[in-house]
């Protein structure tokens, strides 16, 4: 770092940007593919009702976050439009092409990805009631301030991603150790690949490791979570103490981060939660000048651009810029810091009506057993001699045989609130909708799921039952060659037809 700007950290910038972009690209695709059977005009929760009780609600105005549909009447087609634009937009910073112009441009480019997707988020509602939904939002925020491939990154906003993982990272972490026992007799991990939300292809294998492994999971979890993310500041002390340490401890705490993360990508579906982790902790790995442009290069190293209006390399405009987005974190941050070390810590909540400097975390508790709704339907006329047959979802398990697919950073909306359901103690609206829907045979419903047992026609009931799932042993498995075993049948709703 220079003073101003973190030379350093140009590889950071290009990760970060890029990264980010890309990310903001898997969610405009999974809302352009999902949120109009779940949300829209004719959707299971329609954004519509939230938006004209936002109106007509002195609390719903208050409550309301920050959307262009509060000023533009919510229609599925410009939610196809916003999310249309918002993919060409992250693209373009992909591949870099904002990046080459001056800083206001990815700034521009990144604030308009940030508001619309916030518009979004804001209509949401439990579909979008996620960590990793303002966690996006912040780092795309933050991203805008990265400045341009013409002047180095600001030292103020490299220093801002570092607390942005620290707050995500250590939050995690006294969530889980101020959360259920397991995560302090170290037997956690014994249950989480099984009951996880969406388990993934390797989920079964992890799982079936023995229980010393588990404990040692538990334990590099803690490490990763409680000690490492101090050290990502590490970098700092290179403004005053000469060498490479600080920089070479701020990349392994960086890496630490990164690998735990990788871990958790192979053995589970979480989202972009991990993947962005990923990302953000490149904020902490310095690549030297000198060492960046190789040692063959005989070109000298360029001293920066300086001028009246030239400081480190940066234009003065942009510093006074990215020095008031220091200030204004410097300001929000008290809450969230302070929450971390609170008796009754928040998690993923935000302070502010832009969901700027939130507090993060997850998974303080683990369930021990893995409860799934079984959504089923018959075209019989009497349900009590009917043979019933069971819908196909993308992510939660269904049939036994079938190997968990790979998803993340795909959000599964759907899957993900069907894991919830057997966690609370009613029944939500949005699934009363689904199953009329399954009645109606709504086809933008019907392409949630990956089986419609009636291909298209419309069933005469449907019912929902919960089964109590486990991964099978490895003896059960070369036995009956089923990776899933399910027992304890119950009914939950149902049978159900729109026939009276």
């Amino acid at each position: 770092m220079n003073g101003f700007a973190a030379v350093d950290f140009e590889f950071a910038r290009q990760v970060l940007q890029r990264g980010i972009a890309a990310l903001f690209v898997v969610a405009f695709v999974s809302t352009l593919n999902q949120f109009r059977p779940l949300l829209g005009e004719h959707g299971l929760l329609p954004a519509t009702e939230l938006l004209a009780w936002a109106r007509s609600s002195k609390r719903g105005r208050r409550l309301l976050r920050p959307t262009l549909f509060r000023h533009v009447r919510y229609t599925d087609r410009r939610l196809v439009a916003l999310c249309t634009a918002g993919i060409v937009v992250a693209a373009a910073l992909v591949i870099g092409i904002p990046q080459l112009g001056p800083p206001w441009v990815p700034m521009v480019c990144f604030l308009a990805l940030w508001l619309g997707y916030m518009s979004i988020t804001s209509i949401g509602q439990t579909f979008y009631g996620f960590g990793w939904e303002m966690l996006l939002l912040e780092a795309g925020f933050l991203a805008a301030f990265l400045g341009s491939d013409s002047q180095p990154p600001p030292t103020v906003v490299i220093v801002l991603f570092w607390w942005l993982v620290f707050r995500l990272e250590f939050g995690a972490g006294m969530i889980k150790i101020r959360g259920g026992r397991e995560w302090r007799d170290l037997t956690a991990l014994m249950y989480h690949h099984e009951t996880q939300p969406v388990p993934g292809p390797l989920s079964r294998q992890a799982h079936l490791l023995p229980a010393w492994f588990h404990r040692v999971e538990v334990v590099g979890n803690h490490f990763a979570q409680l000690v490492v993310p101090w050290f990502l500041f590490a970098p700092l002390l290179g403004l005053w103490v000469p060498g490479p340490v600080p920089a070479i401890v701020g990349a392994v705490a960086a890496a630490i981060v990164i690998a735990t993360q990788l871990w958790l990508i192979v053995t589970g579906n979480f989202a972009w939660l991990n993947w962005i982790t990923v990302v953000l902790a490149f904020s902490a790995i310095g690549v030297p000048l000198r060492q960046a442009q190789g040692p063959q290069d005989p070109s000298p190293v360029p001293e920066p651009v300086e001028g009246p209006w030239i400081i480190d390399g940066m234009p003065l405009y942009w510093l006074v810029v990215s020095g008031a987005v220091g200030v204004l974190y410097l300001v929000l941050s008290w809450q969230p810091l302070h929450n971390l070390f609170a008796r009754r810590q928040l998690m993923n909540a935000s302070f502010n009506r832009w969901q700027l400097a939130n507090a993060y975390g997850a998974f303080g508790t683990v369930t021990k057993q893995r409860i799934e709704i079984v959504v089923e339907g018959t075209m019989d006329e009497d349900p009590a001699g009917a043979t019933w047959h069971e819908y196909g979802f993308k992510g939660k398990p269904g049939d036994l045989r079938r190997i968990p697919g790979q998803y993340a950073p795909y959000h599964l909306r759907l899957d993900w609130l069907m894991w919830f359901l057997p966690l609370g103690h009613s029944l939500d609206d949005w699934f009363t909708a689904f199953l009329v829907r399954l009645l109606e045979a709504d086809a933008p419903t019907l392409r949630l799921l990956a089986h419609d047992p009636f291909d298209g026609q419309r069933p005469r009931w449907v019912r929902a039952v919960s089964y109590r799932y486990r991964f099978t042993t490895r003896a059960e498995f070369r036995e009956t060659r089923t990776r899933w075993a399910r027992d304890r049948r119950r009914p939950v709703m149902g049978p159900v037809s729109l026939r009276r």
